[in-house]
C-alpha cells in the first residue's frame, strides 16, 4: 500500500463525527490531517493523541479549501463532513440562513473536492466519503434548508461515483440518523428521548457508529463500492 492510500483529510473534524472518524483513521494507522474552524484546543489535543495535524480552514472559502489540501500533503481518504444545521420554518429562513447553509455543506464539499482530486487523477487512486444526514433522504419539518443542502451533497456522491469511477477513486455517501453530538443535544432530552424511541434499536447513534462506517469505506474490503448511500441511523428511515 502506498503512501497515499494512507494519508485522510477530515473536514469539520474536531468533534462529534469528525472527531471520532480522525480517531478511528488515525488508530488504523492513517496519517490524518484534522480540520477545524473554531476549536483550535479540541482540533489539536486530538491530532497530537493520533499523530497527525491540525488546520484552521473555512471551507465555505475556496482558497481556505486550498491551503486545507495543501497542508495534508495530498489525501487519499477524504472525509467531507463540515456542516451546519438550522432549525426555522420556511417563512423564517432568511436568505442569509439559506446561502449560509448551502456555503458551508455544499460549497464546503465541493471546495475541498475540487482540491483534492488532482492528487487523486495523478494516484490514480481515492476515496471520497461525503456525510450527508438521514434528513437528505427523507426532509425534516422546519429543517428544510439543512435537508436540501444534505439532498444536494447525496446527488454529489452519486454523480461523482460515474465521474470518478474510471479513475479509480471511489465516491460513497453516508447519512447518519439522530447521533449523540454537541449539535444534536441542543434538541433537548425531551426530544432525543422521542427519536431514540422512534428508531428500531432504540437508542441514539454514536459518532463511533459512522466512524466505523467511514473506516470501513476506505479501506481496501470497500473497493467494488460506489455511489451508494448507506444509513447509519439505526433504522430510523426504513
Amino acid at each position: 500500500m502506498s503512501d497515499f492510500k494512507k494519508t485522510a483529510l477530515v473536514t469539520g473534524g474536531s468533534r462529534g463525527i469528525g472527531a471520532a472518524t480522525a480517531e478511528a483513521l488515525g488508530n488504523a494507522g492513517y496519517c490524518v490531517t484534522v480540520n477545524y474552524l473554531k476549536s483550535q484546543g479540541s482540533a489539536e489535543a486530538l491530532a497530537g493523541r493520533i499523530g497527525g495535524t491540525a488546520f484552521k480552514a473555512d471551507v465555505s472559502d475556496p482558497s481556505d479549501a486550498e491551503a486545507l489540501v495543501k497542508s495534508s500533503g495530498g489525501a487519499g481518504v477524504l472525509v467531507l463532513n463540515a456542516g451546519i444545521s438550522l432549525v426555522k420554518q420556511i417563512q423564517d429562513t432568511t436568505p442569509e440562513d439559506w446561502r449560509r447553509l448551502f456555503s458551508v455543506n455544499v460549497d464546503g464539499a465541493y471546495n475541498v473536492i475540487r482540491a483534492a482530486l488532482p492528487d487523486m487523477l495523478r494516484e490514480h487512486w481515492g476515496r471520497i466519503i461525503i456525510i450527508s444526514s438521514m434528513w437528505g433522504i427523507r426532509g425534516a419539518s422546519c429543517e428544510a434548508a439543512y435537508s436540501a443542502t444534505k439532498a444536494a451533497l447525496i446527488g454529489l456522491s452519486k454523480a461523482l461515483a460515474k465521474e470518478l469511477g474510471p479513475s479509480g477513486i471511489t465516491v460513497n455517501c453516508l447519512c447518519p440518523g439522530v447521533i449523540d453530538t454537541d449539535m444534536n443535544r441542543a434538541l433537548g432530552e425531551e426530544t432525543l428521548r422521542s427519536l431514540a424511541e422512534d428508531t428500531p434499536l432504540m437508542r441514539l447513534g454514536k459518532p463511533e457508529d459512522v466512524a466505523n462506517a467511514v473506516l470501513f469505506l476506505a479501506s481496501d474490503a470497500a473497493s467494488f463500492i460506489t455511489g451508494q448511500v448507506i444509513s447509519v441511523d439505526g433504522g430510523y428511515a426504513v
